[in-house]
C-alpha cells in the first residue's frame, strides 16, 4: 500500500514512544538461550521482533503472550534441530541467528526478500563462524544461506567491523556458550560502536561475563557460562520516535513523547540534542521529551555513525534549516535494506530538497521556504527511508505519495497512526 502525505502546518498530542526493536530482539534471543522461564516487559510488535519471536519459537523457545508482556522458556545450549528458519526482511536477526545456528546440525536460512534482505552481504561474519570450526554454504555472502554447525569450538577470533557491528554481537551471543574460551579482535573499524553497548548491556543483564576494552575492539569470553533466566522492562525507542520529533520540529507544533530516557545507551538519543542544537525549542526530563517546533532550524555537523537509525530522520528536519548541514561517517547506511545514501537522497531531490552525497557523507542545503513536492517517490521498501519521507512531505508544498508504505512495519507498526493522532494529513491508498 502507498501513503499521500499532505501538507500539515500543525501537529499537537502526546503518545506513548513505540517500545525499542533493538532491546526487545536482544530480550528474546538471551531468554531463548537461557534454561527456565524469562518476563520481558512491553515487547515491541514489529515485523523484526516477529521474526526473532517466530524463530525461537522454531528453534524450541515456548512463548506465552498479552498485551503487556512475553512469558519464555528457553532452549538454552541445545535448540531443536530444525531444517529452515525464516527471518522475513531481518537483518539482525538473520546475523545474531547465523550465530546461534552453530548449536544446530544444519539449518537454512531462506531468502524471502531478494530485492532487500537478499542483496546485503554477509561475508564477515561467515568467515568469523569458520573460525570457529563453522562449515557455512551461501551464495556469495548472501541468502539462501546453510549453516552446518554442532561442533563450534572458542578460540581466537578475528571479524571485520567495517560494514556492521552486528557481526560481533552476533559472536557475542554464541562464544559464552561454547566449551572452550574465545578472544574476539576486531579488525579495521567498528561501526556503530553505541550498539554494541547495547548487546553488551543485555548479556550483562543475562548473567553473563565479557572483558571488553574500553575501546570495544577486544573481548575476553569465558566458555561454559549459562544464560539466566530474568524478568526485562523494554525502554523506549528512539529510532522510530526521533522521526516523530522530526516532524515536530519541522511544523508548528506542541508535541509530547513519553517512555524515553534520558540517559538511555541507545545511541539514537543524540536526535534531542541534533534538535536542540538546530535551535528547536524542546525539554527532556522525566523520560519525557516535550518539542514546541516553530518549523525555524539552524543547520549543523554531526557524526552519524553515532546514531546510525535516526540520519534519515536528522536529514530530512535538515532539509528545512537554513545553511549547509553535513553528517559525516555514514557509510555504514549503504549497507542496509537499501543503499540509504543514494536511494535516499534520489527521492528526497524528486521532493525539491537539495542534497549531496559522498562515500561516506550527506550533505543537505537547507530550504527553510520549504519545498515543491506533488510527486511520488520510491521508499526502496525501507522502513526508515519511509519514515523520514514523511517527514519531509509535512513540510511539503504539494503532497507526496511515498509508494510501499506499509514496510514501515518492520519496525514502527502503529508509525502512521501516531502521526494521525498528532494531526498529521496522511491516507493510505491502495
Amino acid at each position: 500500500m502507498d501513503v499521500l502525505v499532505n501538507p500539515t502546518p500543525k501537529l499537537h498530542g502526546e503518545i506513548q514512544a513505540l517500545s525499542s526493536k533493538n532491546y526487545t530482539t536482544r530480550y528474546l534471543l538471551v531468554a531463548a538461550l537461557a534454561e527456565g522461564t524469562s518476563t520481558i516487559l512491553y515487547p515491541a510488535h514489529s515485523e523484526d521482533s516477529d521474526a526473532m519471536r517466530r524463530c525461537i519459537r522454531d528453534l524450541g523457545a515456548v512463548i506465552e503472550e498479552d498485551e503487556e508482556k512475553m512469558v519464555i522458556t528457553g532452549f538454552g545450549r541445545n535448540p531443536r534441530d530444525v531444517k529452515e528458519l525464516d527471518v522475513g526482511n531481518a537483518g539482525a536477526v538473520l546475523r545474531f541467528l547465523m550465530a546461534v545456528a552453530a548449536l544446530c546440525p544444519e539449518v537454512t536460512f531462506v531468502n524471502r526478500y531478494p530485492d532487500s534482505l537478499g542483496k546485503r552481504p554477509h561475508d564477515d561474519l561467515i568467515d568469523a563462524l569458520g573460525q570457529l570450526g563453522v562449515e557455512v554454504e551461501h551464495q556469495s555472502g548472501r541468502l539462501p544461506i546453510t549453516i552446518r554447525g554442532g561442533k563450534a569450538k572458542g578460540g581466537k577470533i578475528r571479524v571485520s567491523g567495517s560494514v556492521s557491528s552486528q557481526y560481533l554481537s552476533a559472536l557475542l551471543f554464541l562464544t559464552p556458550l561454547l566449551a572452550e574460551d574465545s578472544e574476539i579482535e576486531v579488525l579495521h573499524d567498528l561501526k556503530s560502536k553505541v550498539v554494541v553497548g547495547q548487546t553488551l548491556e543485555v548479556l550483562e543483564q543475562a548473567g553473563i561475563v565479557i572483558e571488553a576494552s574500553d575501546d570495544l575492539m577486544h573481548y575476553r569470553i569465558a566458555g561454559g557460562q549459562s544464560y539466566t533466566a530474568k524478568n526485562y522492562v523494554v525502554q523506549g525507542d528512539y529510532p522510530g520516535s526521533a522521526a516523530i520529533l522530526a516532524a515536530a520540529a519541522v511544523t508548528r507544533s506542541d508535541v509530547t513523547l513519553h517512555r524515553l530516557e534520558e540517559h538511555s545507551k541507545q545511541g539514537e538519543r543524540a536526535i534531542v540534542d541534533v534538535l536542540r542544537a538546530m535551535e528547536v525549542p524542546l525539554t527532556h526530563e522525566g523520560g519525557v521529551v516535550r518539542v514546541q517546533g516553530n518549523g525555524k532550524l539552524k543547520a549543523l555537523e554531526f557524526d552519524g555513525d553515532k546514531a546510525t537509525d535516526a540520519v534519515l530522520a536528522m536529514v530530512a528536519a535538515a532539509v528545512f534549516a537554513e545553511g549547509t548541514s553535513r553528517f559525516y561517517d555514514v557509510e555504514n547506511l549503504r549497507y542496509k535494506e537499501c543503499d540509504r545514501i543514494t536511494d535516499y537522497l534520489n527521492e528526497l531531490r524528486k521532493a525539491g530538497a537539495n542534497v549531496e552525497e559522498r562515500q561516506s557523507e550527506i550533505i543537505v542545503h537547507g530550504r527553510p521556504e520549504g519545498v515543491e513536492g506533488g510527486v511520488e517517490i520510491n521508499a526502496h521498501y525501507d522502513h526508515r527511508v519511509i519514515m523520514a519521507l514523511t517527514v519531509v512531505g509535512l513540510r511539503a508544498k504539494q503532497p507526496i505519495r511515498i509508494r510501499d508504505a506499509h514496510h514501515v512495519a518492520k519496525s514502527y507498526p502503529q508509525y502512521f497512526d501516531h502521526l494521525q493522532a498528532l494531526g498529521a494529513n496522511v491516507e493510505w491508498i491502495r
